[in-house]
């Protein structure tokens, strides 16, 4: 299996190329593979003449977008668009990662794949523009992931808000966390085994949504990684209302895996991930 990856370098990223080391693997990071330069992107299909193609490039500051919206649209979408051509026409399968974000929050239970989406700003727009124009590629599958936490692929990468709550809890620093937003955080090592399987099974392509099974505030998660890792929290509590952040977030976005579950790929409970997460990353 011939197998190239997008966004190698990011936290989804290394842990898909680490699932897929033992396959012919051309893991590239933004420097080497540009979405937003089909010439990058054909340089990088003639190199790895794949059978399979995961992206796990993104523009990712939600904030951000909401002044440089072109850059969100030129990576998110428009590079999508671009990529899912590529993959079209090498006859290649494509993966592709999209968000919780897609939703406004409005709900009171773990939204499904059914659910209508409403994004709430310019970064989630992106996502879900993104999610549609897989449909250039004849074989595709969307994979909704939230709150992602892992090993990082590279020295000064991003932790995710997960890593950065487990770092503050282990210095006994004081942690911020917001008590009014409910996810379904996501362990970078489930993610990409149950993107392997999906691939090595077949399952139907389709949208699916890939995260651990579980939905906790912000507040529930960092008072479970305090229990784990047997340290004492100190908290300050945040609600979206006084966060004054520039884009607005889903307050209530926690996803079911429960369709990934019916095609016979289970994610592991969130609680579990955080235990294999936190005793692997013992300082």
């Amino acid at each position: 299996m011939r197998v190239l990856v997008a966004g190698a370098r990011g936290l989804l990223g290394a842990a898909i190329a680490r699932e897929f080391g033992d396959t012919d693997l051309y893991a590239f990071g933004h420097r080497e593979l540009d979405l937003t330069s089909e010439t990058s992107i054909a340089d990088a299909f003639a190199a790895a003449r794949p059978d399979v193609v995961i992206n796990c490039a993104a523009y990712n500051d939600v904030d951000g977008a909401e002044s440089q919206p072109d850059a969100a649209l030129k990576t998110n979408a428009l590079g999508v668009l671009a990529l899912a051509r590529a993959a079209g026409g090498a006859g290649a399968v494509l993966v592709h990662y999209s968000t919780d974000f897609v939703f406004d929050g409005e709900t009171d239970r773990p939204y499904v794949e059914t659910d209508e989406p409403n994004p709430l700003g310019v970064y989630a727009t992106s996502k879900l523009l993104g999610e549609w124009f897989t449909e250039a590629s004849q074989r595709a599958y969307v994979l909704r992931v939230e709150s992602l936490f892992g090993e990082p692929g590279a020295a000064g990468a991003r932790r995710g808000s997960l890593g950065t709550i487990v770092d503050r809890i282990r210095n006994r620093d004081e942690v911020p966390v917001f008590v009014d937003r409910t996810v379904s955080p996501t362990y970078t090592a489930d993610i990409a085994r149950a993107t392997r399987l999906m691939i090595e099974r077949k399952i139907s392509p389709g949208l699916y949504h890939c995260v651990n099974a579980g939905a906790q505030s912000w507040l529930e998660i960092a008072q479970e990684v305090g229990r784990l890792i047997g340290c004492t929290l100190r908290v300050k509590e945040l609600t979206l209302a006084k966060a004054n952040l520039t884009a607005a977030r889903p307050r209530y976005c926690a996803l079911s895996p429960e369709k990934l579950a019916a095609a016979g790929i289970v994610m592991p409970p969130l609680r579990d991930a955080l235990g294999r997460y936190l005793s692997s990353n013992v300082p």
